[in-house]
């Protein structure tokens, strides 16, 4: 069986995601919701990334609000659910979260069993 994550390119959705993570960092006034820079060193885009269409601030500015709220919320999820005694979470989705989520600082993140879902075959 071939491993097609080896020879794949990200998925375009998941490096959008992660660059407007970063831009938030880069040009949104503090204090920010969400520090996260990972995606943008893991995706490693030219020095023009900022130039995209798809990275223009005023463009980008409530869709980047939205994604940058939904990974706080469930950054603190996280958080609140390892002080009821919570240790262990399931990630269902591409194979670029098992990087993102592996580079956490999160107090919380080291005491938590990850499981990562990929793909599901039948």
């Amino acid at each position: 069986m071939r491993d097609e994550r080896a020879s794949a390119a990200p998925d375009s959705t998941a490096v959008r995601v992660a660059l407007w993570r970063a831009l938030h960092v880069q040009i949104d006034p503090p204090p920010h919701a969400l520090e996260d820079e990972i995606g943008l060193r893991l995706a490693a885009p030219d020095e023009s990334w900022r130039n995209r269409p798809d990275m223009n601030p005023q463009f980008t500015r409530v869709l980047r609000s939205w994604i940058v709220a939904r990974a706080r919320f469930l950054e603190d999820l996280v958080v609140e659910e390892a002080s009821r005694g919570v240790r262990q979470y399931v990630l269902l989705g591409p194979a670029s979260i098992a990087s993102r989520s592996a580079g956490r600082k999160s107090p919380a993140a080291s005491e938590f069993s990850r499981w990562i879902v990929t793909s599901l075959t039948a």
